[in-house]
């Protein structure tokens, strides 16, 4: 039933993908008009060109600025992925250009239908109107008639309104992400744990995918169009979705708090916005000399969207780069943009503690009205707490990129004084959190090599421990707990560079090739997930992403290299990607699909090398447990396998602590080698309660004469209280440290 329910939604996505496709009528447009020479004698601040192949006819919408006399020649080339198609020269006297023949000084507004003729029209190829993110720019060169002198030069980027930034494979790629996510919870629940584990790792894997896409675009670097399409369908894994009236909550909140909200889509019928296609680095210096000569001259409020990088050319246009471009694509002003991120990440933890107590209660109610069995689900009903706690701690990781370069960037920005306040607890909160939850699974880690050789005893035979602090080490094998770290280590410092050096697109070209060329040593040399299957998915992502940091040092320009080769290598970049994010989709699909036919999930994955299976509480290895589990727990007044209020922050509380004690608890030290079991009832208001199974033969009862207490001084006294029964409250309380997974089987008796 959950294939079919996934077959059903991807096949109404694709459909709702393709039918706008085949629907929308064929045209070219652009949007922006940029320099493209230094001292340039004409600019536009808004400029709007649609042609339409079916009537043959150009709509045009444009706001100029000319400091050119005289008459003109216009000098047009056309270029696709770099590549130039079309060359020509246009005369506007001859076709009849109304103010542009003579070129006249001033401010001059044009609006009109301008006819293309049919040898025009026919040089454009048919692809040019389907195929997605359209990679063309028309370049113009205004040369003086008598002279022949470049007075201007003017270059237009062109889109056939057809993208791969499409709603629907949004959401399917949340969903999907979701419903992976949701299986290994259910999995665990039901007390499946290898195949939750596995379950976990992959979902795990495929989110972390699919942000290190949406960081490509947030990067300051060119990047092509089809580029930027395909990252843009990855930023709701950053938060960054666009709700309407969420987005008139966050300017009130900006304005409430004293800061200033930028207001470009409010501009966008007076003014052009011209998506970067080049860093500013390697901007023409006509842009950057007019930016430098404008800065002088904008007001107060300009200054201030200056500062927060709206960059404002001389001819009154804004660019837009970097993670500003990723905003205005995703119909957010670039103030809003760490506050919709912030709020979708509290959202999404709020929304996720509610549905855990609904489940909880869900559980409980069939349960009563014996709707479901009483075994099911057991582990989570008892302890439901610290399994949210646990869980609470995974989408702190999951979100913790996205928070990352968002907190760091608002750091840059300071949209009002109220949100660099939130920036600096939830970076802060959500480093040391993680910092501290790394530092004290290494520690449980250490304390388990010290006392059992094996770092998996303590870290997996814990279910408390593993519900809470598994998030952090499950998907690693057990002797690479430590892993963590640089995991968390490679997030910070790759949020930085995109934080920090939105203004360096060199800077953040090298920094990630740096990193990913470090984790794919990591990944490669170390192998350290739990399985070879496991290592097999994340090394292979880690080498997308170190291909992907290569072709962003191409885009950065550094080469110096022709515009085709940055067209070419977009289009690898996009076919590459997108064909492994399918792939990795199908792996992860069938991979949990299966698990959930099978009748022991667990036995699809090989047992793993680091002995976690001889630990992990699994349904399938102690069936038939659970119902000792209920009868034992009800025996001794406490929910089976959690302690009332126990909490795992409590290190004396745990099972790697429990044998220790046992064997440096003092208080043995004061009691008699054979003392008689009324010598205690004396100093106690009753008898601890005893139990009529010999621990030795589990199951079978024991005869009723005295017991002895173990002598503290003999040096098995660690095999004498697990073989003997002594009424003692020491040895009492001793027994009732043992595992929660071996209680009910006779060991705690």
């Amino acid at each position: 039933m959950w294939f079919s329910t996934l077959r059903s939604i991807l096949f109404v996505s694709w459909l709702w993908a393709i039918v706008p496709a085949f629907a929308a009528e064929p045209m070219l447009v652009s949007n922006s008009l940029n320099t493209c020479q230094e001292d340039s004698m004409f600019t536009a601040s808004l400029f709007k060109v649609v042609y339409t192949p079916n009537n043959n006819t150009a709509f045009l919408n444009i706001v100029a600025t000319s400091s050119v006399e005289g008459s003109v020649v216009f000098d047009i080339a056309i270029s696709a992925y770099g590549y130039t198609i079309i060359q020509t020269t246009i005369d506007p006297c001859k076709v009849g250009l109304a103010g542009l023949c003579p070129m006249t000084a001033g401010k001059i507004p044009l609006k009109f239908n301008l006819p293309v003729g049919e040898e025009a029209a026919s040089q454009i190829p048919s692809i040019a109107y389907n195929f997605p993110d359209l990679d063309a720019t028309v370049r113009v060169f205004l040369n003086m008639t008598d002279t022949k002198k470049s007075v201007a030069c003017v270059e237009a980027d062109i889109s056939n309104g057809k993208t791969v930034d499409l709603i629907a494979v949004k959401w399917v790629l949340a969903i999907i992400a979701g419903l992976v996510l949701c299986s290994s919870a259910i999995l665990n629940g039901l007390g499946h744990s290898n195949a939750a584990a596995h379950v976990a790792s992959g979902a795990l894997s495929l989110f972390g995918f699919f942000q290190a896409q949406a960081m490509l675009g947030l990067t300051a670097i060119h990047l092509p169009p089809v580029v930027q399409s395909w990252t843009q369908d990855f930023q709701w894994s950053m938060g960054i979705i666009n709700v309407d009236f969420m987005q008139d909550i966050f300017t009130w909140y900006q304005r409430a708090t004293g800061g200033t909200p930028s207001t470009i889509f409010d501009s966008l019928t007076t003014v052009s916005v011209q998506v970067e296609k080049r860093a500013l680095s390697v901007m023409p210096d006509a842009a950057v000399n007019l930016y430098r000569r404008s800065a002088a001259l904008l007001p107060r409020g300009a200054a201030s969207l200056m500062k927060r990088g709206n960059v404002m050319t001389g001819s009154g246009s804004y660019i837009v780069y970097g993670i500003q471009r990723v905003a205005f694509r995703a119909g957010i002003e670039t103030t809003n943009l760490f506050m919709t991120g912030l709020v979708f990440f509290c959202l999404f933890v709020v929304v996720t503690i509610g549905a855990v107590a609904a489940f909880k209660g869900l559980c409980e109610l069939a349960v009563k009205q014996k709707w479901m069995k009483g075994d099911k689900f057991l582990e989570f009903r008892n302890g439901w707490l610290t399994v949210l706690k646990g869980i609470l701690f995974r989408l702190t990781l999951i979100g913790y990129p996205q928070m990352a370069i968002l907190c760091l960037w608002e750091f840059t920005q300071v949209d009002s004084p109220a949100e660099v306040v939130l920036a600096v607890f939830f970076i802060a909160g959500m480093t040391i959190t993680l910092g501290w939850a790394a530092s004290k699974v290494i520690r449980i880690a250490r304390r388990s090599v010290a006392m059992h050789r094996n770092p998996a005893y303590i870290l997996f035979s814990d279910p408390q421990a593993l519900n809470k602090w598994g998030f952090l080490y499950v998907q690693f094998r057990a002797s690479a707990y430590y892993f963590i770290i640089p995991v968390l280590g490679y997030t910070l410092v790759k949020a930085m560079f995109i934080a920090f050096a939105q203004n360096s697109n060199t800077a953040q070209a090298i920094g990630f090739l740096l990193l990913e060329a470090g984790a794919l040593i990591a990944a490669s040399v170390l192998r350290p997930w739990m399985d070879k299957s496991t290592n097999s998915f994340n090394i292979a992502i880690c080498a997308v992403n170190f291909i992907n940091a290569i072709f962003l040092l191409i885009f950065s320009d550094v080469f110096n290299q022709p515009p085709l080769v940055n067209g070419v290598i977009g289009l690898i970049l996009f076919f590459l990607n997108a064909i492994f994010a399918t792939v990795l989709l199908l792996m992860v699909i069938v991979s949990t699909t299966l698990i959930f036919y099978r009748k022991n999930p667990d036995g699809r994955y090989q047992f793993m090398a680091d002995d976690r299976t001889s630990f992990m509480k699994s349904q399938s290895q102690l069936t038939g447990t659970t119902e000792l589990d209920a009868l034992a727990a009800t025996a001794r007044g406490d929910k089976a396998g959690y302690k009332a209020g126990l909490d795992l922050d409590d290190d004396n509380e745990s099972i790697s602590s429990a044998s220790m004690r046992r064997r440096t608890d003092t208080s043995n030290l004061t009691i008699p080698t054979a003392a008689p079991n009324g010598a205690y009832n004396r100093n106690n208001n009753a008898e601890p309660p005893r139990s009529p199974v010999d621990p030795s033969v589990p199951l079978f009862p024991a005869n009723g004469g005295p017991q002895r207490a173990p002598s503290p001084y003999n040096g098995n006294s660690g095999a004498s209280q697990r073989s003997q029964h002594s009424g003692s409250p020491p040895s009492y309380r001793a027994q009732n440290n043992a595992s929660p997974w071996q209680r009910g089987a006779g060991y705690d008796h």
